[in-house]
């Protein structure tokens, strides 16, 4: 090897040299490497060591245990939100009032005509009459917005502000 060196113009001294000063690199590579694994090592250990002493793998399947949990409340409340939909349909929410004097003689609008109504236009009318020496209350039954009995002017103005009322409400 040293006749093909010789016999190529290089110094052996110069390869020597050079070789060292590869060495010396490799070795500080080395140790960089070295010292950020063990920095790695480190942390990933800090990582998957909780703060109580419990595992990354127990914290994980605790929150999953936690999460399905809750994938099945959310799923039963679901349930509970659609039967309470459907219950609230069939509650009186819309109502109309009107107020007014049903006799001359009467002042101070004591009588008046109450609608009530579910999300179908189905529910009663409340009139009461109310005159100096008696006071009378009349129920009558709509069934989807119609009445089976003749209305008064005040119950069709009570009945008209419901349907008003739901309407601006589906507006919105």
């Amino acid at each position: 090897m040293s006749a093909l060196l010789e016999g190529s113009g290089i110094d052996i001294g110069l390869v020597l040299i050079l070789l060292i000063l590869l060495i010396l690199v490799l070795v500080f590579i080395t140790l960089f490497l070295y010292q950020k694994v063990n920095r790695l090592t480190r942390k990933y250990q800090i990582f998957m060591k909780g703060a109580d002493g419990r595992s990354m793998e127990k914290a994980f399947l605790t929150h999953f245990e936690e999460l399905d949990h809750t994938v099945t409340m959310t799923e039963a409340h679901e349930e509970d939100l659609e039967t309470v939909k459907e219950h609230l349909s069939h509650t009186l929410t819309h109502y109309g009032i009107v107020r007014y004097d049903a006799f001359d003689d009467v002042g101070g609008k004591m009588s008046f005509a109450l609608a009530l109504l579910d999300d179908d236009n189905t529910g009663f009318i409340l009139n009461t009459v109310h005159s100096n020496d008696n006071c009378f209350l009349y129920l009558k039954e709509i069934v989807k917005g119609e009445s089976y009995t003749m209305l008064s002017n005040e119950e069709i103005e009570a009945l008209e502000k419901t349907a008003t009322v739901i309407e601006e409400e589906n507006f919105e």
